[in-house]
């Protein structure tokens, strides 16, 4: 079987339990047998029943003298009770609601248990014990759920540990002859790995921990491995593609940079030159241009676009919301117009134009007339989101691709939005690319997954700007900060209201890992059990706001399930200044430009990252006024604390979120559902030492056998993995 079929093809897998699965990230044969445990519990000592003293969680093993079903009348419960007898005692055991026992444990079968020992009322019993049958002779060869050490998997509703024991057993145990070594001989060899057919079982049904040890340390490395050939692979074939070579006009970027109203900066300036020197190349630019928030990127990529387009070609600017596409819009515009540049603006509910014949003034304008005039090379820019990359949307000599907090856009993305320049014939070349982003990236990320990425960093921000004043607030400072927003408003200031939810809360007591949350995204859920209903939330924080607490003052709201034109007039009037507070999700975290606004305030500060919560904090402190930012938090926990107190000592999101990955990990520094990366991959991305190595060994392979024509196995799983995972 291959690994990489759907899980659908396994036995007892049907469709309830492969929409449960798929909460879980799994989807093929490959992804349950690599879906690992996070922990054991550790019940390979089996004592004797005369030993069991209560209050403690023992293991045990004997035969079943007797079963039976009781119903309390009271409550009208079903209790089973059984007798467990072995050489040297006998033991009552006592199962809640579980009447249908009795149809599996039957007199005369002999069981392993595991339970906690309960006393009362003269009766000492095993309570709700986890049991199963013995049919070995010695009575522990079959064993997965007691009696040894026990996997602990990541879990979701439906679908438990004891029944992803049974599936993954069963599957290795069919498939175990048929698992392919995608690791070559010879690193397996140097590093003294097992074949990956043992391994799987070690970490699966490990005898020892330091079984399960060895077994995580060769798939750390081997998943890891398995990534950085992909993305090493990527980079290759990107230098091999043919891109057009675009001189650097550096006349036109001068006078461009003395237009402006504001002066770069140092690293502005050697952002931009780098970009410049790169697309003077016959091969695509692949840059990844990171920059704290509001550190001046998008001036940047608007020096490579004028470049570009003054060289007689096209560009694209592709944003992930349309409120962004639209604040992008309105950008250049503002700052290209001494230029005679013509923009348009494509978003899913909105098209606009601006050209020099225009006066000034940017019109909508319909579909079908705006896609012409890309097509006819009629538009220089053209800025939108995903709608950029639909079939109908056709550029005539398309030269650069900008993104904004995307980070992907494949070689054949790019191939599609180009058709043929002029003068070529043939395949043509592809647009250079140029992605931004002003989540910082820590080293151990930048090696691998944005491996096929070259980096520039604007580690500078603009002069003039003070510190952000960060602090804080438990429950008993709430009103201090709400009459400190009065003032602030009282000099017509604006404010930001965050909150981690949209909805109210549905009566959900907690939430439990693999829980699946659609309002809020995964990297703000904290690793521990939340009370989730306790969770503020925009629509509930606007009532109260807007009718409670400040009854006078202009209260908007703002989320992601909101109309596209309904957020467009929520955030104009707020940027016109007809609004005092925005009550917002995350919908804010990105981009979003108003230098008017000088408090953030965060509600549920402690369910959000700290790379998150800098984001946040970026969208104040763009102005000459003084802003601040709150922290609000219920939470009483010393560790939360301490790590929200990180972000009041450090004002460079690079250190932060070398900090951020350190605590909390990869999976939920950037979202583990999103990228759909192995888990073992994203654990390894803390380790920078392993990181390095193994890029090494993946760089010496690829130079002896860049196509891995000598490891077709490895070759299968590299570009099955590309389909998988989209690392955004």
């Amino acid at each position: 079987m291959d690994l990489f079929l759907p899980i659908s093809e396994i036995p007892r897998i049907g469709p309830v339990y492969q929409k449960r699965l798929k909460k879980l990230g799994i989807a093929s044969v490959r992804s349950l047998l690599f879906h690992f445990p996070v922990r054991y519990e550790d019940y390979s000592k089996i004592i004797p029943i005369k030993d069991v003293s209560a209050g403690k969680i023992v293991c045990i093993q004997g035969k079943v003298l007797e079963t039976e079903n009781i119903r309390t009348f009271k409550k009208r419960m079903f209790i089973t009770k059984a007798i467990i007898s072995d050489d040297s005692g006998a033991v009552k055991v006592t199962w809640f609601r579980q009447p249908y026992i009795t149809n599996s444990v039957k007199k005369g079968d002999y069981l392993c248990l595991v339970g906690k020992v309960i006393s009362e009322k003269n009766e000492t019993y095993l309570s709700n014990p986890t049991h199963e049958k013995i049919y070995s002779e010695d009575g522990l060869n079959n064993l997965i759920h007691t009696g040894r050490l026990v996997p602990i998997y990541p879990e979701t509703r439906g679908v438990s540990s004891r029944w992803l024991r049974s599936i993954i057993r069963s599957t290795l145990s069919s498939l175990n002859p048929h698992i392919p070594e995608t690791l070559p001989e010879d690193i397996v060899a140097i590093n003294h790995f097992l074949p990956i057919r043992q391994t799987l079982w070690q970490i699966h049904f490990p005898q020892t921990i330091e079984d399960a040890k060895n077994a995580e340390e060769r798939f750390a490395f081997q998943e890891l491995f398995h990534v950085l050939i992909m993305v090493l692979r990527e980079r290759r074939r990107i230098a091999k593609e043919k891109a057009i070579p675009i001189p650097a006009k550096l006349d036109l970027v001068k006078d461009f940079v003395e237009s402006l109203p504001f002066k770069l900066t140092d690293a502005q300036r050697k952002a931009a030159w780098r970009i410049l020197k790169d697309i003077e190349k016959p091969r695509p630019m692949n840059r990844l241009l990171q920059g704290d928030v509001g550190s001046g990127k998008t001036v940047v990529a608007m020096i490579a676009a004028l470049n570009v387009i003054k060289s007689g070609y096209q560009a694209a600017v592709m944003a992930p919301t349309e409120i962004l596409a639209r604040q992008h819009f309105e950008q250049f515009f503002k700052l290209l117009k001494p230029f005679n540049i013509n923009i348009g603006l494509l978003t899913g509910k909105e098209d606009k134009f601006y050209s020099k014949k225009l006066k000034h003034e940017a019109i909508e304008i319909s579909r079908k007339k705006l896609l012409e005039k890309a097509e006819k090379e009629e538009i220089n820019i053209l800025i939108g989101t995903h709608t950029l990359i639909q079939d109908k949307v056709r550029f005539g000599n398309l030269g650069l691709v900008i993104l904004d907090e995307q980070h992907r856009f494949g070689v054949e993305q790019r191939a599609k939005l180009s058709k043929n320049p002029r003068g070529y014939h043939g395949k043509p070349p592809i647009p250079h690319l140029l992605s931004m982003t002003a989540t910082p990236i820590p080293r151990t990320l930048a090696l691998t997954v944005y491996g096929d990425l070259d980096l520039s960093l604007i580690d500078e921000l603009p002069k003039g700007r003070k510190k952000i004043v960060t602090e804080i607030v438990g429950p008993d400072g709430r009103n201090r900060v709400y009459d400190f927003i009065r003032k602030e408003i009282k000099k017509e200031r604006q404010i930001f209201v965050i909150c981690p939810r949209i909805e109210p809360s549905k009566e959900r007591a907690e939430l439990l890992p693999g829980d699946d949350i659609s309002e809020v995204k995964i990297e703000a859920i904290s690793s521990e059990i939340l009370p989730w209903s306790e969770a503020k939330a925009v629509k509930d924080e606007y009532e109260k706001l807007s009718k409670e607490v400040f009854p006078d003052l202009k209260v908007a709201m703002l989320h992601g399930k909101m109309a596209g034109k309904e957020k467009e007039r929520v955030m104009d009037r707020f940027k016109r200044g007809k609004t005092d507070i925005l009550v917002s999700t995350s919908v804010v975290e990105v981009g979003i430009d108003i230098p008017n606004a000088t408090v953030m305030m965060i509600e549920g500060a402690d369910r959000f990252g700290l790379a998150q919560l800098h984001q946040f904090r970026g969208r104040v402190g763009r102005s000459k006024y003084q802003s601040y930012c709150f922290l609000l938090t219920e939470s009483r926990s010393v560790k939360t604390r301490a790590r929200l107190k990180a972000i009041l000592n450090c004002d460079n999101g690079f250190e932060l979120a070398e900090k951020d990955l350190e605590i909390r990990g990869p999976g939920e520094f950037f979202g583990q559902r999103q990228w759909g990366l192995p888990d073992m991959a994203m654990k390894s991305l803390k380790d920078l030492p392993l990181v390095e190595k193994t890029r090494a060994i993946a760089n010496d392979l690829l130079e002896k056998d860049p196509e891995l024509k000598n490891y077709p196995e490895l070759k299968h799983e590299v570009e099955n993995l590309r389909k998988e995972a989209h690392l955004e």
